[in-house]
């Protein structure tokens, strides 16, 4: 017998698909890398303004260092980003997130 839930999910994608004639949009974060976003999305600036792409599959900046943001340009190589290491999260941040907890 079939999954109800699995052919509810497969139907609403193939609507998508249908409706938008491209898969809805997936990201990808790689080790030490950008973003990878592949699919149907649009990318905005803070005010709204569409940013312009024209390739499906975009490559977003994860280090800060690019000089075409939001766009990588593989900086994160030279400056050896690395996604393993964690930041310390700043005492008053620490502490809101406490509060917001409980």
């Amino acid at each position: 017998m079939p999954d109800p839930a699995t052919e509810v999910e497969a139907a609403g994608l193939q609507a998508w698909e249908t409706r938008e004639g491209s898969a809805p949009a997936s990201i990808v974060a790689c080790p030490n890398g950008p973003l990878l976003v592949r699919g149907d999305f649009e990318i905005v600036t803070p005010d709204g303004v569409p940013v312009p792409r024209d390739r499906e599959t975009v490559a977003l900046c994860r280090c800060g260092g690019s000089a075409i943001k939001p766009y990588c340009d593989g900086t994160h190589k030279l400056m050896k980003f690395d996604t393993t290491r964690r930041r310390p999260v700043p005492e008053p941040a620490r502490r809101a997130a406490e509060e917001a907890a409980g």
